[in-house]
C-alpha cells in the first residue's frame, strides 16, 4: 500500500503582525523585566558612587629656533607651530605620571569596608558634629565602616610576594591595629609608629574608626597604577593645531583628582624646562666651538682687504658693484648659517631625516642663486670683482660673527632660565556640586531601554527558537482535521503540581469532576460531540488517545475526556495503555499496579483490574500496572487482542491512553485492535515537522489517524484562541 506523502508547510516570510502579537502576548514579561531594571537603574543612580572630573588647561607655544637658520627650515618642511602630538604623549609618559605616584603614595590602597548595597551611601550621608567624629555602627555590625572612618598610611613595604594581594587592617583601641593576611595576623601596632613584621613594615599617619573597623589594604606596583592612571587620564587638543591641551581626570574623591593633576602637570613644566635647558646647553657648547674660528676667518679676510685696499691706492665700489655686494653677502650670509646648522644637525638626526633632507635641499638653492650672482660679477673689471669678493668676505663673516654672539647670549640665558615652551593656563580645579558620573538622567533612560531590548530579544529569541505549532491551520494543512482545540487551563495546572508534591496522595483530580466549568472542559464537552459523530463508521468503541512525542498532554486528555463522557449517561473504560511511564492513575486516583501489564499476562483477572472511579458514575479504570520488561512483546501478544474483544461488549466506550509514537511503537500495536485514533499536539511544543512524522509512523504501520486535538492552547493577539471558548456561566438568582 502506498504512503501518502505528508508535507510541511515553509513559511520563512517575516510576519509583523505576528511578531507585534508575540509582543503583546508577552507584554507583562516585557513590563516587569523593563521594571525591574528601571529599578536597578534608579538604585545605581542614588546609591552610585558619585565621580568627580578634575580639569587642567596647557599651553604649549612653538620652540625658539636653537640657531640661524632654522626658522626657514621650518618653513620649508611646512611644520606646523602646535606640537601637541609629541606633548601629549608626554604629559601621559610614565616619568611624567611615575612622579606624581610617588608624591602622592598612590601606591598605597586603603579603604573601609561598608555594608553592601548601600553602606556606602550611609557613610557618604553621614553629618558629623566635629571633623573627629565617627558614625556609632549598630550592634553586630561594628566591623564596617557608617560613616567618618578615615586609614592614612605613611609608608608602607611589603614582600613581591604580597604585591597586588588585599591584606586586612582592623582598628583597635587607642590608635591601636592588627594587619592580617589570610587568617593570619602580620603584625600590630599603632598610630604614628612604625610596625614590622613577616617582611612587612608600615606607618600609619593617621587612623580614625571605631574599634573593630575593617579597612582593605592593597600595595600596588609602580607600574601598575601608573599604567591604570595612563588609560585614566585623558589629553587632548583643543581645537585643531591650537596648542591648547585639556587634562581631565575622574575619580570618586575630588580633592585627590585635583592633586594628581597639579603633580602631573607640575612635573611635565619642570622635564620641559629641564628638556629645554639640555637642549640650549648643548646648542651653547657648539655656538662657543664655531666663534674663535669665525673670529679667526673675520680677522683674515679683514686684513686681506686692507691689503688689497693698500695696493690698489683706495679703490671705491661702483654703485652697480655694491648692489651685487649686497646680493651677495644676504646670500653667502644664509649659506654660512645654515652650514652651521648642518654640523648641530649631524650630532643629533642621520642623513635620511626630513629636517636634515629639507636642510641640504635650501642650501642647494641657495647655492645655485649664488651662482646666478656669480656670473654677474664676472662681467665687472678684475679689480671691481676682486674688492667685492674681499667686502663680501668680510662683511659674511662679521655678520655670521655678530650672529652666534647674540645666539650665544640668549642660549645662555636659556640654559640658565627657568622658562620651558609650556605653560600651565589653568591649574586642575574640580566642581564638587555636579559630578561626571552617574549620569542620573541617562542612567535611568538607559537602564529602561536596555531592559525593554533584553526582554523583548528574550521573547523573540524563545519564539524563534520554540517553533511549536501555535495555529489550528498549521494543523489541518497537515492533513488532520483539528476535533477540538482546548484552551490552557490554570486549575489543571495547579493540580498537576500539586500532585507532583504529594506522591502518596491517590485521590482523583479530574478537572471535569472538580471544576466543570473551566474552559477546558467545556472544549473536551465539544470534543464529545464531534466524536459521537466520527465514531459512526469506526470498526468498533475502542478510541485510542496518543501523541507524537512526551508532553502533549494525552493523559490529561484522556482522562478527562473519559469522565465527561460517562457524566453524560455512558459506560466508560479507561485503560492506561502506557507500560513504561503511565501516570493516568495520577489523575483518576489509586496505584499503578494490578493493572493491564498482569492481566495480560494471565496473574490476574479482568474483574481484579478494572477499578470503579470515585465520583464518577459509570467510569472505569484500567492501571497500566507493574512496568515489563519487555512491553511491546507484551501488547503483541494475543491475549492483549482478546482482552479488548472480551470487554468491547461491557462498555459503551473504551479510551486507551498509549505512549507517544516517536518514542516507542506501542502506539502503533495497539492501534490495529482499535476504531477511532486520535493525535494530541501541544501548543506551541510540537512543531509541524515532528506532527507530519508522527502521522506518517502511524500510517506506514496501517494505523489512520482520525484527527488531532489541539491541547493548552493560549490567547494570542493575532487573533486566535484557536476557535475561542469563552466563558459562559449561568447567573446566580
Amino acid at each position: 500500500m502506498a504512503v501518502p506523502e505528508t508535507t510541511t508547510p515553509q513559511d520563512d516570510a517575516v510576519d509583523l503582525r505576528e511578531l507585534l502579537g508575540t509582543l503583546v502576548d508577552h507584554k507583562w514579561l516585557i513590563g516587569i523585566v523593563t521594571s525591574m531594571f528601571l529599578m536597578l537603574g534608579v538604585g545605581y543612580a542614588v546609591l552610585g558612587t558619585p565621580i568627580y572630573q578634575a580639569d587642567a588647561l596647557v599651553q604649549v607655544e612653538q620652540k625658539v629656533p636653537s640657531l640661524p637658520g632654522l626658522s626657514a627650515i621650518t618653513q620649508t618642511l611646512g611644520a606646523s607651530s602646535s606640537e601637541s602630538t609629541t606633548e601629549i604623549a608626554l604629559i601621559t609618559s610614565r616619568s611624567v605620571i611615575g612622579k606624581a605616584v610617588d608624591e602622592l603614595g598612590l601606591q598605597i590602597e586603603a579603604a573601609p569596608y561598608h555594608l553592601p548595597i548601600f553602606g556606602a551611601w550611609l557613610a557618604r550621608h553621614f553629618v558629623a558634629a566635629s571633623s573627629m567624629d565617627e558614625a556609632s555602627p549598630p550592634i553586630g555590625m561594628s566591623r564596617y565602616d557608617w560613616g567618618g572612618s578615615k586609614l592614612d598610611i605613611f609608608q608602607m613595604k611589603v614582600p613581591a610576594s604580597l604585591e597586588e594581594k588585599e591584606l586586612l587592617l582592623v582598628a583597635g583601641e587607642q590608635g591601636g591595629y592588627s594587619l592580617y593576611f589570610d587568617g593570619e595576623v602580620m603584625l600590630t601596632g599603632g598610630v604614628g609608629h612604625l610596625a614590622s613584621g613577616h617582611g612587612i613594615s608600615i606607618q600609619v599617619r593617621e587612623l580614625r574608626a571605631n574599634p573593630g573597623t575593617h579597612f582593605k589594604v592593597v600595595h600596588h606596583t609602580a607600574l601598575a597604577v601608573i599604567n591604570r592612571l595612563q588609560i585614566d587620564i585623558n589629553a587632548a587638543e583643543q581645537g585643531k593645531e591650537s596648542g591648547i591641551i585639556q587634562l581631565s581626570y575622574e575619580h570618586e574623591n575630588p580633592d585627590l583628582a585635583v592633586r594628581l593633576l597639579d603633580h602631573v602637570t607640575q612635573a611635565y613644566v619642570k622635564q620641559n624646562v629641564d628638556r629645554n635647558s639640555a637642549e640650549a646647553a648643548s646648542s651653547l657648547a657648539f655656538v662657543r666651538e664655531q666663534l674663535p674660528r669665525i673670529r679667526l676667518d673675520l680677522d683674515k679676510a679683514q686684513s686681506a682687504l686692507n691689503a688689497f685696499q693698500t695696493k690698489a691706492r683706495s679703490v671705491d665700489i661702483t654703485l652697480q658693484t655694491k648692489g651685487l655686494l649686497d646680493q651677495a653677502v644676504a646670500i653667502e650670509t644664509s649659506i654660512q648659517q645654515l652650514r652651521m646648522q648642518q654640523a648641530d644637525m649631524e650630532r643629533r638626526f642621520t642623513a635620511a631625516h626630513p629636517a636634515y633632507k629639507a636642510l641640504l635641499e635650501q642650501i642647494g638653492q641657495l647655492q645655485a642663486q649664488k651662482g646666478g650672482i656669480d656670473k654677474q660679477v664676472g662681467g665687472l673689471p678684475d679689480t671691481q670683482q676682486e674688492l667685492l669678493r674681499l667686502t663680501r668676505d668680510v662683511e659674511v663673516l662679521n655678520a655670521t660673527y655678530t650672529g652666534l654672539l647674540n645666539q650665544a647670549q640668549q642660549l645662555d640665558i636659556a640654559r640658565a632660565g627657568t622658562v620651558g615652551n609650556v605653560r600651565v593656563i589653568d591649574p586642575a580645579a574640580v566642581d564638587v556640586s555636579k559630578p561626571a558620573k552617574p549620569k542620573k538622567a541617562l542612567l535611568v533612560l538607559g537602564s529602561i531601554f536596555l531592559g525593554a531590548f533584553l526582554a523583548v530579544g528574550f521573547v523573540l529569541l524563545r519564539q524563534m527558537l520554540r517553533r511549536g505549532v501555535e495555529d489550528p491551520s498549521a494543523i489541518e494543512q497537515l492533513g488532520l482535521a483539528v476535533y477540538a482545540s482546548i484552551p490552557n487551563s490554570v486549575a489543571e495546572k495547579q493540580s498537576f503540581l500539586h500532585g507532583r508534591r504529594s506522591h502518596a496522595d491517590l485521590t482523583q483530580r479530574l478537572l471535569a469532576v472538580n471544576a466543570p466549568a473551566d474552559l477546558a472542559v467545556e472544549a473536551l464537552r465539544s470534543l464529545r460531540t464531534s466524536l459521537h459523530f466520527a465514531r459512526i463508521e469506526a470498526k468498533n468503541n475502542v478510541l485510542m488517545i496518543s501523541g507524537a512525542s512526551p508532553g502533549a498532554g494525552k493523559t490529561f486528555v484522556a482522562s478527562n475526556l473519559a469522565a465527561v463522557i460517562a457524566k453524560g449517561g455512558m459506560r466508560v473504560l479507561l485503560i492506561d495503555g502506557d507500560l513504561r511511564k503511565g501516570a493516568l492513575h495520577t489523575a483518576v486516583g489509586g496505584r499503578p499496579d494490578r493493572g493491564l501489564s498482569e492481566l495480560i499476562a494471565g496473574r490476574i483477572s479482568v474483574e481484579e483490574a478494572v477499578r470503579q472511579v470515585p465520583d464518577v458514575q459509570g467510569l472505569y479504570f484500567m492501571a497500566r500496572g507493574k512496568a515489563p520488561p519487555n512491553p511491546s512483546e507484551l501488547l503483541m501478544h494475543a491475549r492483549f487482542a482478546d482482552l479488548l474483544e472480551a470487554i468491547k461488549p461491557q462498555y459503551d466506550l473504551v479510551i486507551i491512553d498509549t505512549p507517544p509514537i516517536l518514542a516507542v511503537t506501542d502506539a502503533a500495536i495497539m492501534g490495529h485492535h482499535v476504531g477511532t485514533s486520535l493525535l494530541v499536539i501541544r501548543f506551541g511544543l510540537n512543531q509541524a515537522r515532528e506532527i507530519a512524522l508522527a502521522k506518517q509512523r502511524f500510517e506506514q504501520n496501517g494505523v489512520q489517524i482520525k484527527g488531532a486535538v489541539f491541547n493548552a492552547v493560549e490567547r494570542r493577539s493575532t487573533g486566535y484562541y484557536s476557535y475561542g471558548y469563552y466563558e459562559y456561566r449561568s447567573s446566580p438568582g
